[in-house]
């Protein structure tokens, strides 16, 4: 077994196992390495964000968070050259650009022989152009999104005027290149897009948001027509 094989079966393991513990001697034992190798490994792991960690003491041992990971995707060639593909192309404007590439990597170090040449073979024809982008700005609006709480935000619209805005972020809308926070504006009590990329600070807040609905509050605007990519709408709740 290689490493990358090795590294996914010790991530399956502990899945199963979870709750319970497992100890480094029992994981060697299992695929018939030391465990200073398995000690590498878990490291490895660690460092790529999986979520394992050590329990100390008697009956301890490396456990995970089996919410917090996913099982075994079967991807065809095609299909993971095809992400890694898409995902290299998020850049700092982008949201969730961070996780996005974190996800390309795994995906590429998952790959072997023909099928990771490949991968890599296409991912170097393609190339963006950078674009500036405040990363502070776009975490605190994706982690709002993600917890659905309050932003306080400094506002600069078409015309060069800066407004401060408190804002229960709704949703993202993607058009012409450029991306929109949509949301409630408590300040004008209705709702709102707010290009990323005019934003010009952030404050994050502890309260939580009230219910929007996203098609709602898009309606009588330019996006009335806004609608999610096939690959996302499949996700969504059943109508």
């Amino acid at each position: 077994m290689n490493r990358t094989a090795r590294l996914y079966a010790l991530v399956e393991d502990l899945r199963a196992a979870a709750p319970r513990p497992l100890t480094v001697a029992a994981l060697a034992t299992r695929f018939d390495v030391s465990t200073r190798t398995v000690q590498r490994d878990l490291q490895t792991l660690m460092e790529t964000g999986v979520p394992v960690r050590s329990i100390p003491g008697r009956g301890g041992g490396w456990s995970i968070d089996p919410a917090m990971t996913l099982p075994p995707i079967r991807l065809t060639a095609d299909e993971a050259s095809a992400l890694i593909a898409v995902l290299a192309t998020a850049d700092s404007t982008t949201p969730y650009a961070g996780a996005a590439r974190t996800a390309a990597q795994k995906i590429a170090a998952a790959m072997t022989g023909p099928a990771s040449a490949a991968a890599q073979e296409l991912a170097a024809r393609i190339v963006t152009l950078p674009t500036r982008g405040d990363s502070a700005i776009r975490t605190a609006v994706e982690q709002a999104l993600a917890t659905n709480t309050v932003l306080q935000l400094s506002y600069t619209d078409a015309a060069g005027h800066e407004s401060k805005r408190v804002v229960e972020p709704v949703g993202l809308l993607t058009a012409g290149g450029r991306w929109y926070l949509i949301g409630w504006c408590r300040t004008r009590r209705a709702g709102r897009g707010f290009r990323l990329d005019r934003i010009a600070a952030v404050a994050p807040t502890n309260e939580q948001a009230q219910p929007h609905d996203l098609a709602e509050l898009l309606r009588g605007s330019a996006a009335v027509g806004a609608v999610q990519p096939t690959a996302l709408a499949s996700l969504g709740p059943p109508p």
